[in-house]
């Protein structure tokens, strides 16, 4: 995957509420993606004769192992989120804590880039999948019909 450089200057403006509505905001994105991988995964066995059939086999392979890497990787990012959302604390304390509230920053400009280029990846796999299954089903109906 081709990364691309992305400045944050923006973030130096962020208040802690706003880094704390974007973790949730990831959360719940992430908490959906997980629902919609287990139903990518129920829609491959159910199309799993047709999309290890010879002439797919290879693109079925690389979209099974996508998925399974993007579910391992939307398992890890939760758990990131999740603990980056414990550490806001040091932005909301009170206490004058440059270094911390700085590295805080940082790591939360890190975790923007790191999110958005997952989502990115993910609706490329979502938009490969919808496309074979899509593929499959028509050629599914043609056989039918004839």
């Amino acid at each position: 995957m081709k990364t691309t450089k992305t400045h944050l200057k923006y973030l130096e403006w962020l208040s802690a509420e706003d880094m704390h509505l974007a973790s949730k905001q990831w959360l719940s994105e992430l908490s959906f993606l997980k629902d919609e991988q287990l139903f990518f995964e129920d829609l491959i066995r159910k199309y799993i004769f047709e999309l290890i059939a010879p002439d797919q086999f290879k693109k079925t392979t690389k979209i099974v192992e996508s998925l399974s890497s993007s579910r391992k990787r939307t398992e890890k990012l939760i758990k990131l989120i999740e603990t980056h959302e414990r550490g806001l604390k040091v932005m909301v304390d009170g206490v004058e804590q440059v270094i911390e509230e700085e590295v805080y920053k940082n790591e939360h400009k890190r975790m923007i880039v790191e999110v958005s280029e997952f989502l990115k990846g993910y609706q490329d796999l979502k938009q490969t999948l919808f496309t074979t299954v899509k593929k499959i089903s028509k050629s599914e109906k043609k056989g039918l019909n004839q």
